[in-house]
């Protein structure tokens, strides 16, 4: 009865109602499109030459060629059809109403993010490298780096919440919370009811999540609900069942902002898989940052800056000033950077950073992530650390959360592996952290997975920090991950004809995914 009940909930449910109002829109213009073809030879040839402008255009555009190979291959193979597509839904960037208010709004709150040219020097002096990097994401993400800040490293959601709960109390004045997912259970119910008395304490309380992350686990009445309680909560670009990219672009963020003197990011979203209290792919391995001290402001405005122009919002940022005195964290000894990636620009911010770690590797390059799906410049740039003696190691899930994914990550193995890339499989379950740790020196964690979503398509953040004792957190918590983990050997990788032939043919369309 229980089976039966979730069945018809899920039948009625925005997902399958949506897919299928999308289903039936594709069908129409699918079968529109070959019947003008096929009655009509002029429109026919009018399609075709779209087909080959639309190539023409993609081949000259300057954007990633593994995306453009994969629309290419497609107008190739199906030219009525595929011309006409690329047209409607090929488009990267977010719609243009959403593009105008957050374009806007950066432009507007730029200035409130300004590089401390001191942090700067004292960085370059005590290394160089880790001084390009930051450079880098100071100019082209508009995140200073700080001083006077400390990274506590979580190596598993569990962990992670459990001091999120504790600072959650601790909150006197503000919490901003922004999540991918969001789902019932016991973990929601539990920050709901520190949510609610804080908000009876006079705390102010924001709260804002994806629409299509939430899709199948939120009710539509779950922004009222939170609203009777007193707390301001929004979905970010609701979805709509209309064949458009606007609901390609989505907010893949975790941010939790206490009092502009606290926040939280990493893998783990609101859900109680995260924590592990029920299980789907057996261990979910996760992990999660706690920033304190003056790097806590580009958090802040990270979440304003989407958090405002969205709900029709003026108001003044510095409101939300850290109340705690810089001091406080002077005698701390690293650097701490938290950034943010957006579709609105062309920089690809987080797949940069990552390119950069590898490119400024020396000794050792340890990576996590849930999918591994790349474009020929990462990999070329992880075969050569590899080949010029870095020790490149990546562990990925042993049980994944999407097959299909999985599959095209697999696809990947051999020619890693053949140049000295390390492989592991993470044997006890599903490994969400997207964790990179390089010489003891540099790391950054938080929501970027390598893949082309996170790479292009979605709105993501991070913590990058330099010379801060949290790096050794992350270097232990690897160590001690690969030793739950199998070696993937070059044998393993060498699959029977029929499945490497699909393999290919999926990573050329990886890019659609």
């Amino acid at each position: 009865m229980k089976k039966l009940k979730k069945f018809i909930k899920f039948l009625f449910g925005r997902l399958a109602i949506g897919t299928l109002l999308l289903a039936i829109q594709f069908y129409w213009l699918f079968y529109f499109l070959f019947s003008l073809g096929n009655h009509s030879e002029e429109i026919s040839v009018i399609l075709n030459i779209i087909s080959i402008l639309a190539v023409i255009y993609i081949i000259n555009k300057d954007e990633n060629p593994a995306y453009k190979l994969a629309w290419v291959v497609f107008i190739l193979l199906l030219p009525i059809l595929g011309g006409t597509m690329y047209l409607y839904v090929g488009n990267k960037r977010p719609a243009r109403h959403l593009r105008k208010v957050l374009d806007k709004e950066m432009e507007e709150t730029k200035d409130l993010l300004k590089q401390d040219d001191q942090v700067l020097k004292e960085l370059e002096i005590k290394d160089p490298s880790a001084a390009r990097q930051s450079r880098y994401i100071a100019e082209y993400a508009g995140f200073p780096i700080y001083q006077n800040s400390r990274v506590e490293y979580f190596s598993n959601g569990e962990s992670c919440y459990e001091r999120v709960l504790e600072e959650l109390k601790k909150a006197e004045h503000y919490i901003f919370m922004e999540y991918f997912i969001v789902k019932e259970g016991s973990m929601l119910d539990e920050i709901l009811e520190i949510l609610k008395e804080k908000v009876k304490q006079g705390v102010e309380v924001r709260f804002m999540y994806d629409d299509v992350g939430c899709i199948s686990e939120l009710d539509t009445s779950f922004c009222k609900e939170m609203q009777s309680y007193g707390i301001s909560c929004m979905q970010f670009n609701a979805f709509i069942p209309i064949v458009s990219t606007a609901w390609n672009n989505r907010d893949h963020r975790k941010i939790l902002v206490i009092d502009g003197n606290t926040a939280f990011t990493g893998g783990f979203n609101i859900a109680d898989e995260y924590v592990n209290r029920i299980e789907r792919f057996g261990y979910w391995k996760d992990s999660g940052v706690m920033v304190q001290g003056e790097a806590v402001w580009n958090m802040t405005v990270m979440f304003l800056s989407l958090w405002d122009p969205l709900y029709k919002l003026k108001e003044d940022y510095r409101m939300y000033y850290p109340t705690v005195p810089a001091s406080r964290f002077s005698g701390e000894n690293g650097f701490v950077q938290p950034y943010s990636d957006t579709p609105l620009d062309s920089e690809t911010v987080g797949r940069n950073i990552y390119f950069n770690m590898i490119g400024s590797a020396t000794r050792y390059l340890y990576i996590t992530t849930p999918y591994l799906i790349l474009d020929n410049e990462l990999v070329t740039a992880l075969c050569l650390a590899a080949k010029r003696g870095v020790d490149v190691r990546i562990i990925t899930p042993g049980i994944p959360d999407k097959k299909m994914i999985f599959f095209v990550t697999q696809s990947y193995f051999y020619q890693l592996i053949s140049a000295g890339v390390k492989i592991y499989s993470y044997t006890p379950g599903f490994i969400h952290a997207k964790n990179v740790v390089c010489d003891g020196k540099i790391a950054s964690v938080g929501t970027v997975n390598w893949d082309y979503r996170s790479f292009y398509l979605h709105f993501e953040c991070g913590v990058f920090f330099t010379h801060a004792e949290a790096i050794e957190a992350i270097y232990r918590d690897f160590m001690e991950t690969i030793e739950e983990s199998h070696l993937v050997t070059l044998k393993e990788c060498t699959k029977p004809l029929l499945i490497g032939v699909m393999q290919s043919i999926l990573r050329v369309f990886a890019p659609l995914l």
